[in-house]
């Protein structure tokens, strides 16, 4: 369960070691569940279309109105994080390329391709978790909302079965494979 190792594990292959070609069942209910959690438009009950201006934010104003929206986008940054760790390989860049810190300690002896290394991972990092941001924004600009019940079917009846069977499945493979 180390994020390390799981990052790790997806940059043998490069693009095609990722999790998200292994377990494609697994990232869709993930991201859609993340979504749901994130209170993005199709999901976000806690405002209904008959409340005026912003729902349950109505009675707030300036800063406290301005933190609502922050700790918003901050739960939106932290799942799309979550998505890159465990599905796009994590710092590791998708093309394999020679190393940069080849190249700097080569150059200078005193580690400094360690920290060029860090300091590009944080970069990939960064980029690919917002590219799901951008996904994000882009869901609630084209996708229509959903009801209470819709949202509660798509969960418990449809959502939940398939992951226990992805779980179910990755198990027996991991099972049978040793």
């Amino acid at each position: 369960l180390s994020t390390v190792d799981i990052v790790e594990t997806q940059s043998k292959y490069g693009f095609w070691g990722w999790n998200l070609w292994r377990q494609p069942i697994g990232f869709i209910a993930f991201f859609i569940a993340s979504l749901a959690e994130c209170e993005r438009l199709p999901f976000d009950l806690p405002e209904a279309e008959e409340e005026l201006v912003a729902g349950y934010q109505t009675e707030y104003s300036g800063i406290k109105f301005g933190l609502f929206y922050v700790a918003s986008y901050l739960n939106l940054l932290a799942s799309s994080l979550f998505v890159t760790i465990l599905y796009l390989g994590g710092w590791h860049s998708p093309v394999s390329f020679v190393s940069i810190s080849d190249h700097f300690n080569s150059i200078f002896s005193n580690g400094t391709g360690q920290v060029v290394d860090i300091i590009v991972g944080i970069f990939i990092t960064l980029a690919k978790a917002y590219f799901f941001l951008f996904i994000s924004i882009m869901t609630r600009w084209t996708l229509p909302r959903v009801r209470i019940d819709q949202l509660l079917d798509l969960g418990w009846k449809f959502l939940l079965p398939i992951a226990l069977g992805n779980l179910l499945l990755t198990a027996s493979f991991q099972v049978f494979s040793l």
